[in-house]
């Protein structure tokens, strides 16, 4: 650890913090999994204060959130997560030095405020008053700590690639309460390093967090029974205001069948990710509330770039053509969504508006593949019941595809496994993410050295224009190098965007205070701490 007293920092910028990003409205990310269909026997709401009906926050009640979830091989530790589950019990138990808000734009959270230099070069970071769940204040050797075990070579934890700016070995304390973060190069944009999805912030020295996990979070640790149930229980003492609910706890659900049925039932009060004919049918019928996060989720088709038939560029771009987007969205999304153009982040800022979008061709699709030597191609479509919408698009595309030579067979994969199968076996799968900024997806998805990169996009010259954009402190010139980066995508990348969706959400009648506003991944998503039950 290079904890020792470093010399003076240089000056630094007066500017407390670097302009974050915005967009229009839109989760890594994160992607959500459902597994093998649970009942729902959690305990009933404790006996907290009646409301009046006034709408003013009540304490006291469990509220019991349903959830896909990841199975026998679920784990507390936030540095691995990568469902909506992993996502929404981390952010219960633990802190992130910044988080996104519902404009993409990173906002302190232990983080009290961020200072670069002159380069953008050195970063001084410095904390707020919190403690974590056993009353030990945190400290810059909990975030030095939190980020190198991130980091390191030989794990392969979600947020390493968008750490990869920060030179770890050189960062330092300058004190208990600030951290002065030396960057390989200038980094206009290390708020979003900040917020990333899984930079959380735990106690210096700590490997198990199955166990008894302690976090600077809203709620502390209870028990945890993977692929069931997490209970947690209210911090008194959490920096950002006690959660006004006693309880909560957290119950794996893997069939939306279940999550409705048991939300209708009272046995649960928050269902997370109905599908769209779900909410259509219960969304007049007052039973019970659907709240829509719109366009929270990017739905694609994922091609492995590295292998054939995709290692082509030319069939790459040939199913790009065949397919019909408009579709697409109103037969697997029941017209819930948006057209994609084969680009993440439409809407956010940077995202590349002005090419064209793509159409259907399905002449120039066979003549690409004509000359690809791909003629009669057969290719095999992963998909899985994991996400809403995921085997109605494998079907639909799989019939659009007939109609230009191409036999596609789908293959439904396992509810248990399928994310993790699908980012190295196979060649063409259903995909889905959520909301980041346009940064945080090239960084996560699409560097040679990204964890989650399931269309295996390796290039060099990618990693570099990546490089040059986040160090280039002017906004327009920085859009500029990502449009170019968008651009190549465009023409010749794996992810064959076909529309972005809503989230949505069920609520009981009795459950107030869910942010209807925030995509799925952002801050006031699944922000627990600030719902009450009346």
């Amino acid at each position: 650890m290079n904890d020792a007293t470093p010399r003076p920092p240089e000056p630094l910028d007066p500017a407390p913090r670097f302009p974050g990003l915005h967009r229009r409205g839109f989760l890594a990310a994160g992607t959500a999994a459902g597994l093998g269909a649970l009942a729902l026997t959690g305990c009933g709401s404790s006996g907290g204060e009646e409301g009046s009906g006034d709408g003013r926050p009540r304490r006291g009640g469990r509220l019991r959130a349903a959830f896909a979830g990841g199975g026998a091989s679920e784990t507390l530790d936030p540095h691995l997560g990568n469902l909506f589950a992993d996502a929404a019990r981390a952010k219960a138990l633990f802190d992130k030095l910044a988080d996104y808000g519902a404009d993409l734009a990173a906002v302190p959270r232990l983080a009290a405020r961020w200072e670069p230099n002159a380069r953008l070069d050195r970063w001084r970071i410095t904390l707020r008053e919190a403690v974590f769940h056993d009353g030990t204040p945190v400290t810059a050797k909990d975030v030095l700590y939190s980020y190198r075990r991130i980091a390191d070579p030989k794990k392969a934890y979600r947020a390493k690639a968008s750490l990869e700016p920060i030179d770890l070995a050189a960062s330092r304390a300058l004190g208990t309460r600030t951290v002065e973060f030396v960057l390989k190069r200038p980094t206009a944009e290390l708020p979003n390093v900040l917020a990333a999805f899984g930079a959380y912030i735990v106690p210096a020295r700590t490997q198990d967090f199955d166990r008894a996990p302690v976090g600077s979070g809203p709620f502390r640790f209870v028990s945890f029974r993977p692929g069931r149930s997490t209970v947690l229980a209210r911090n008194e003492n959490y920096w950002d205001g006690a959660p006004h609910l006693e309880e909560l706890e957290f119950l794996v659900a893997n069939e939306e069948s279940a999550r409705v049925n048991s939300l209708i039932g009272g046995q649960i009060e928050y269902a997370h990710e109905l599908n769209p004919t779900s909410a259509r049918a219960h969304e007049k019928g007052g039973r019970i509330g659907i709240v829509r996060l719109s366009g929270s989720v990017m739905q694609a088709f994922a091609m492995k770039t590295d292998r054939p038939p995709f290692d082509d560029p030319r069939v790459r771009e040939a199913f790009f053509l065949i397919a019909d987007r408009r579709e697409l969205v109103d037969g697997a999304l029941s017209g819930a969504g948006e057209i994609g153009n084969d680009l993440f982040g439409k809407g956010y800022e940077f995202y590349a508006d002005s090419l064209p979008q793509r159409e259907q061709d399905l002449g120039r699709a066979r003549r690409l593949l004509k000359a690809a030597g791909a003629e009669n191609l057969h290719v095999t479509l992963d998909t899985s019941a994991v996400a809403a919408g995921f085997t109605e698009a494998a079907t639909i595309f799989r019939d659009q595809a007939a109609k230009a030579g191409v036999k596609v067979k789908v293959r439904l994969g396992s509810k248990d496994s399928y994310w993790q199968d699908i980012l190295d076996s196979g060649t063409l799968c259903c995909y889905r993410s959520g909301a980041m900024p346009i940064e945080s997806h090239f960084s996560q998805r699409l560097l040679t050295d990204s964890t989650t990169n399931a269309t295996h996009w390796r290039h060099q010259d990618f990693d570099a224009l990546y490089r040059q954009a986040q160090s280039t402190r002017e906004k327009k010139a920085r859009g500029a190098v990502y449009g170019r980066m968008q651009r190549r995508l465009h023409t010749e990348g794996g992810f064959l965007v076909w529309g972005f969706g809503d989230m949505v959400l069920g609520t009981a009648k009795k459950l107030r205070g869910v942010e209807e506003k925030a995509p799925a991944n952002t801050l006031d998503w699944a922000r627990f701490d600030k719902v009450w039950l009346r």
